[in-house]
């Protein structure tokens, strides 16, 4: 990919456009490719994702305080919490915009499949924001993390607990819950992995996922579908 239409690519993607696309750049520039080109150590997106967790934090947490009047902290930070977590901010970036694709890595990460590594796709999603804020404001920052991570909350949150709230409801139950590996392919940097999830010896679902702990999530969330028993916006 041309690495200029990419910018704008994804600059079309997250529906902002950067007055200084260094930003950007900067924003996507993981450690392993400005080592690679002897760059400053600063010349990655390490000190973006430390301005971008802070504005995403301050974001999420006025929504949810303006959006939930009778929500007590302890829910809010709970919330909060399962929204700006590693797993969440991923899902975000990959279902919306596929951002592994953009990423600017060394040869050595490339190879161990940093570009699909939850750790280094939330970090960056966290360097954009810092980006936007720098280039545009506060204003514009939180209408990214509106869009991105604070529509459809239920299913997100529900997405990255499902293991978490399974576990809960089955063993509220009585039941056994077990995942079991049934397929492993691709290469080392590159693995898909496949399991089934079992209740009381019984398949209920299956899931596939570059990690066997999300494989394990798609299973689990699977379940809780089945069940309805996706978590709903609490107003306690």
């Amino acid at each position: 990919m041309n690495r200029l239409n990419g910018y704008q690519e994804l600059e079309t993607k997250i529906g902002y456009v950067f007055h200084d696309q260094t930003l950007l750049k900067l924003a996507l520039t993981h450690s392993s490719f400005s080592n690679e080109l002897k760059l400053n150590r600063t010349e990655d997106y390490e000190r973006l994702e430390f301005l971008g967790d802070a504005v995403l934090e301050l974001s999420v947490s006025e929504y949810l305080y303006e959006h939930n009047p009778t929500m007590h902290e302890g829910s809010m930070t709970k919330m909060r919490a399962s929204l700006v977590c590693e797993p969440t901010l991923a899902y975000c970036a990959r279902e919306a915009f596929h951002l592994g694709d953009y990423l600017l890595l060394g040869k050595g990460e490339e190879m161990t499949g940093g570009r699909n590594r939850d750790s280094i796709v939330s970090d960056v999603f966290e360097a954009i924001i810092g980006a936007i804020y720098l280039d545009g404001g506060f204003q514009p920052a939180k209408r990214f993390v509106e869009r991105f991570v604070l529509t459809d909350m239920e299913r997100k949150i529900g997405f990255t607990d499902s293991k978490t709230i399974l576990q809960e409801v089955v063993q509220e139950k009585g039941d056994k819950l077990e995942y079991e590996l049934l397929k492993e392919t691709g290469p080392a940097h590159d693995r898909e992995y496949v399991v089934r999830a079992l209740i009381n010896g019984k398949e209920r679902s299956r899931g596939c996922g570059r990690t066997k702990k999300s494989a394990e999530q798609k299973a689990a969330y699977e379940i809780l579908k089945e069940m309805n028993r996706i978590p709903m916006s609490s107003k306690e």
